[in-house]
């Protein structure tokens, strides 16, 4: 019986450890190139669109050329399918940003959901739950979007 309770907890400890390690290698831009492709994940279709979204706010956002980007995409993608929440991401983002920046980081995700020309329920939701890991009050959240569904000719 001791044994049985000891693989156990050895297990559970050996889990812990690696979320730790997860943690550990989540960046500023690892966290927010997540976010986005969990919105770009969220209605379970990848549309080239999106891609090219999200490769332009990572260039302009972290300052990174198309091969680096290309490389956090690949990095960040098995992260976001694998996490059992957003919160190691999001804890990053609010770690290095001001509330004004992380409503910017909202409209960045809206950016996304809206670069197909259609706004999924699924993203709206996803967005929503973001906006409220990182404490943007929702008249912020709803200001982000009308500001860049009007910004966007479709």
């Amino acid at each position: 019986m001791f044994k049985k309770l000891k693989a156990l907890l050895t297990e559970f400890s050996n889990e812990l450890t690696q979320t730790n390690q997860l943690e550990s290698v989540i960046d500023f831009n690892t966290g927010l190139a997540a976010l986005l492709v969990e919105v770009m994940r969220a209605d379970s279709k990848i549309e080239l669109t999106e891609l090219e979204k999200i490769a332009e706010i990572l260039k302009a956002q972290c300052e990174l050329d198309q091969s680096q980007v290309d490389d956090l995409i690949e990095k960040v993608r098995p992260m976001v399918e694998e996490a059992l929440d957003l919160h190691q991401f999001v804890k990053e983002v609010n770690a290095k940003t001001t509330y004004e920046e992380r409503i910017e980081v909202i409209e960045l995700l809206w950016h996304v959901a809206f670069a197909d020309g259609h706004l999924d329920d699924y993203e709206d939701h996803i967005i929503r739950k973001i906006s409220s890991l990182m404490y943007v009050a929702h008249v912020d959240f709803v200001g982000a979007k009308i500001r860049v569904k009007e910004s966007i000719e479709f």
